[in-house]
């Protein structure tokens, strides 16, 4: 933002209009901070800093709540086409890049496998695979658009308004059991059955924040105990390992399997893993194309 000798702004920061119209619409600083993915603190200097470069308030603050003024009112509807201008500019001279980065959560789970069977496609481009710790991460990511596509479970995530999301694939969820353990079998597993075992929620290729809270919420509603809290166990030899512990683990019915294990099916209801994709509204790339043709096809095999 620049401005002349008399103070006056000679060009606009998009930035700051952007943080401004997050917070106009909101009328909420903290959660307009938090679809932006940026600090309270720094998405409250943007806006002042855009009133004192405009030389008048744009907002009302107090302890309880935010109004717009008169001068506010007017800019947000003056910034709304700007910012959509300015993107669609950019859009006009974007070059696709031939790398795609897809966050998959974990290997040989859904959205992994989604990702292999959208290889087919590439054509000019290539996909790049990337597990992401938190969807919370990744969201973050596909904002700044250092991320181009993500899959996750949305729970209580907030989505900014450029993100786009999809349903992709629900998977049955049941109990990853070492071979010798007494509940080891081969028939379904009934919800109810699950009262007072200790079951772990930590292990396996599909372990994010988001999934604990599902998972915890789960075993809360179902009266099973969570294996006391430790580090998250990602991997074949670490996992296979973990189960020594001879601790059923609940796990979507799709994970892979360690030799010595079986999996036992959970219903009465059947627990699902919601799925869902997410991508930047102004992503226009065959790679992404492809990715949601190939959605399709395996919403329609799998589900």
């Amino acid at each position: 933002m620049i401005l002349d000798t008399g103070g006056v702004i000679q060009d606009l920061d998009i930035r700051l209009l952007r943080h401004f119209v997050a917070v106009a619409e909101d009328l909420h600083f903290t959660r307009a901070a938090a679809r932006l993915f940026v600090t309270q603190q720094c998405l409250s200097r943007d806006v002042r800093k855009l009133e004192d470069g405009l030389g008048t308030r744009l907002l009302d603050r107090t302890s309880r709540r935010v109004t717009l003024t008169p001068d506010g009112e007017r800019l947000l509807r003056l910034a709304g086409p700007l910012i959509s201008r300015h993107d669609q500019l950019l859009d006009q001279f974007r070059t696709h890049d031939p790398v795609f980065t897809v966050d998959v959560v974990g290997e040989g789970i859904t959205p992994a496998l989604i990702l292999t069977a959208a290889r087919r496609h590439e054509d000019g481009f290539e996909y790049y695979t990337h597990f992401g710790p938190s969807l919370d991460d990744s969201l973050a990511r596909l904002a700044s658009r250092t991320l181009d596509a993500a899959f996750g479970l949305l729970d209580d995530a907030t989505l900014g308004p450029e993100i786009r999301r999809r349903p992709v694939h629900e998977d049955p969820l049941g109990l990853l059991i070492p071979a010798e353990h007494p509940l080891a079998g081969s028939h379904p597993l009934a919800m109810a059955e699950l009262r007072g075992l200790v079951v772990c929620h930590l292990a396996g290729n599909h372990v994010t924040p988001e999934w604990e809270r599902v998972a915890r919420r789960l075993l809360d509603t179902w009266a099973a105990q969570p294996l006391a809290d430790h580090p998250p166990v990602r991997g074949a030899d670490d996992l296979a390992n973990h189960l020594r512990r001879r601790t059923p683990m609940l796990v979507p019915v799709a994970h892979p399997r360690p030799p010595g294990t079986v999996l036992r099916e959970l219903v009465d209801p059947v627990p699902v893993l919601r799925w869902s994709m997410f991508w930047h509204e102004r992503t226009d790339h065959p790679a992404l194309d492809a990715l949601r043709r190939t959605v399709d096809e395996f919403a329609t095999v799998r589900a």
